[in-house]
């Protein structure tokens, strides 16, 4: 069944009435406009419809929030500023969970695809959209992460639908391990879970910390379901090391508590994190406990103009991982369908790496879409950064942002370092 059909099928099960079609240039005799030049604003039989796949429950859990707020941000700026294709953009949340809750990804992935979205956004974790998007691209449809960072997807047989505004761990990977260098560390423990995520950045990790004149004094893998890690945190005292890099998420508030036990605590040896545990961790741990620690985080710095704004989205935000390459996906998604003139995903995604790159820049819905509209070919410059689409759908050049730990078990921003995909 093609979309078209499919969708029209989604609407009269929803009941939802037709909507009138604004007029486009041009006479009857003319031959149609392809809706991107002549100054007037093209538009669509029907809305572009997007979804979301993004936690809202398992260890990821707590970067589900930012990313939805990203999104419904995006929207909102779109749609009041007459939205696309002469319609409002229409959003679906679901939930995406994590790799142990793969029954729970596949009925939101087939929920959305019945419902016809052009695009569904998300996953957040790498495993949970290998287990996807298979399914997703035999079904015409695009999938764009904000933050999927395995390097694997730069290769994957996706047929030109999958895109992501994360970088590849490759570069953050780089960053980190410069960084941790950089402080003096030169023995370093890896300690990661065993997924794509997980096992592809302790290796880009560990790749730069040797080449860096460095040693991994040893790489514990472990199991992020595990009821404890009392036997993988052992690993990692009796090889002394000097620093450690914890690459996991949610469970990585119970492997601090245990490398305190074992006196090898972010006090006594210091502590890395990367983006998928890089959490304000607040009153969870005691008090000062990751004073001065640090991790890194792909993404440009928001700025507290668009921070207000998540908030005005979400007041009960506390962390905003994700939160900027989240709205521009749900941005570029939209420009990509004005620029097509079609809310159809193969027309959409075969102008996503044109409205990233090599034209006017641009920033924000209403000056991007008032250039396409004019017929101009835009570069969009996101709130996290130039974006700059390779044809696999990778940001070509991206941000790592290096944040240090205060008193208070949150985080602030102590550097931003751009990188480029060689």
């Amino acid at each position: 069944m093609n979309r078209t059909s499919r969708l029209w099928r989604s609407l009269a099960v929803a009941g939802v009435a037709s909507l009138v079609l604004a007029a486009c240039g041009g006479d009857d005799d003319e031959p149609a406009d392809d809706g991107t030049a002549g100054g007037e604003a093209p538009a669509s039989d029907e809305p572009l419809r997007l979804g979301t796949l993004l936690p809202q429950t398992g260890n990821l859990a707590f970067l589900g929030p930012p990313e939805f707020a990203g999104v419904d941000l995006a929207i909102e700026e779109i749609n009041a500023a007459g939205g696309a294709l002469g319609h409002d953009v229409e959003v679906t949340h679901t939930d995406s969970s994590d790799a142990s809750n793969s029954a729970v990804t596949q009925q939101s992935t087939d929920s959305l695809l019945n419902e016809g979205v052009a695009a569904i956004i998300g996953a957040a974790s790498s495993g949970v959209s290998f287990t996807v998007l298979d399914r997703i691209v035999q079904d015409e449809t695009i999938m764009f992460s904000p933050a999927n960072t395995s390097p694997d997807f730069t290769t994957y047989e996706d047929d030109g639908l999958y895109f992501r505004t994360a970088p590849s761990d490759v570069l953050q990977g780089q960053v980190l391990g410069d960084v941790i260098l950089g402080d003096g560390h030169a023995n370093v423990a890896v300690m990661n879970l065993d997924d794509a995520y997980g096992n592809g950045l302790a290796q880009y990790l560990s790749e730069t910390i040797e080449s860096g004149g460095g040693t991994i004094a040893a790489n514990v893998v472990y199991d992020p379901q595990a009821s404890n890690y009392t036997s993988e945190v052992s690993q990692i005292a009796a090889a002394q090391p000097d620093a450690i890099a914890l690459i996991g998420f949610e469970e990585t508030v119970t492997i601090i508590p245990e490398l305190v036990n074992q006196n090898i605590g972010p006090q006594s040896v210091p502590l890395y994190f990367v983006d998928g545990n890089i959490s304000n961790w607040g009153d969870q741990l005691p008090a000062g406990l990751l004073e001065g620690n640090k991790g890194t985080q792909p993404g440009a710095e928001i700025g507290e103009e668009f921070r207000e704004r998540l908030l005005e989205v979400d007041p009960e935000l506390v962390d905003f991982n994700y939160s900027a390459e989240s709205y521009d996906a749900a941005m570029l998604l939209a420009l990509a369908a004005l620029q097509a003139g079609s809310v159809e995903s193969r027309d959409i995604a075969d102008n996503l790496v044109d409205v990233s790159r090599e034209g006017t820049e641009c920033t924000g819905w209403e000056e991007c879409a008032a250039l396409i509209e004019d017929g101009e070919d835009i570069d969009y410059n996101g709130a996290s950064g130039p974006i700059e689409f390779t044809d696999a759908g990778d940001p070509e050049t991206a941000t790592i942002g290096v944040y240090q730990y205060g008193p208070d078990n949150n985080t602030t921003p102590v550097d931003f370092v751009e990188r480029t995909m060689e």
